[in-house]
């Protein structure tokens, strides 16, 4: 969408972000907790303070990517060729588990994955075209505006209809589809388009973790060669907690639009 840059959305996940971490660690602390998951002695906490020490390059990800776009010493485009060449450095060596062999199974991969994306991206960029040029895009936006003129009402219909949405389609797809029809509606409410922005993702985030169709589910459920079905009743109350966090940044459009504000990203 015009008018809303990279970086100050970078900026405003970053407190939802947060918020929506915690919304999954208190029920995984209590599943634990229930069946007697963990919990230990001192050694587990070593074990915890020796993992993070070996994060620790990962976890600095974000920091050079952000970094580097709030001081200007790369793009938001950039920023993802400096991503990539400083996860292949420590895949390499620091961490020593990409060799030659590994990094073209991953190039591959990558390149069959944005063979996928941009097919969809082209037939979306079809799709916003047509729908611009007929006016059906402001005609949904009319009628979701003409439903309720409470604007609670509009964002709580739109979360709701994004977390079905997310449960049948892949987040990238939602947004080709769906931003443009969203937009109008966003700009008829007065909504922040960097807070409305947030929302979107967080909601999409439910989805991917949301049966049928949960993209994270079925890697996880690979990972650990055990049916997707099994994961449904462990996985609801994170669900559940993480809707409240996306609630919370609803009633509350501060939570995402304090640190922009605040740091100048506006």
């Amino acid at each position: 969408m015009q008018g809303v840059a990279v970086p100050t959305l970078f900026a405003a996940g970053i407190v939802p972000g947060i918020l929506a971490g915690v919304a999954l660690m208190v029920p995984t602390l209590w599943l634990a907790r229930r069946h007697g998951w963990g919990g230990g002695g001192g050694e587990e906490r070593l074990d915890l303070w020796r993992c993070l020490r070996e994060a620790s390059w990962g976890l600095l990800a974000p920091v050079v990517v952000l970094g580097g776009m709030r001081s200007g010493l790369f793009t938001p485009t950039e920023a993802a060729v400096i991503a990539a060449a400083y996860g292949l450095a420590v895949g390499m060596f620091v961490y020593r588990t990409l060799d030659l062999r590994t990094l073209w199974q991953a190039v591959s991969e990558a390149a069959e994955v944005s063979a996928v994306v941009m097919i969809i991206v082209a037939l979306v960029a079809v799709f916003a075209h047509a729908g611009s040029a007929i006016g059906s895009f402001e005609a949904v936006a009319h009628a979701l505006v003409s439903m309720s003129a409470n604007d609670t009402v509009a964002i709580l219909l739109i979360v709701a209809f994004l977390l079905v949405a997310g449960m049948f389609l892949d987040a990238i797809s939602i947004y080709l589809v769906f931003v443009p029809v969203f937009a109008p509606v966003a700009k008829a409410f007065g909504w922040d388009l960097v807070w409305f922005g947030v929302v979107m993702t967080m909601c999409l985030a439910i989805g991917q973790f949301t049966p049928p169709m949960a993209v994270n589910l079925m890697v996880t459920a690979r990972v650990g060669n055990i049916s997707m079905e099994s994961t449904v009743r462990w996985v609801l109350p994170l669900v559940a907690s993480m809707a409240v966090a996306v609630l919370s940044v609803v009633f509350f459009p501060d939570l995402a639009l304090w640190v922009p504000r605040t740091f100048g990203f506006r």
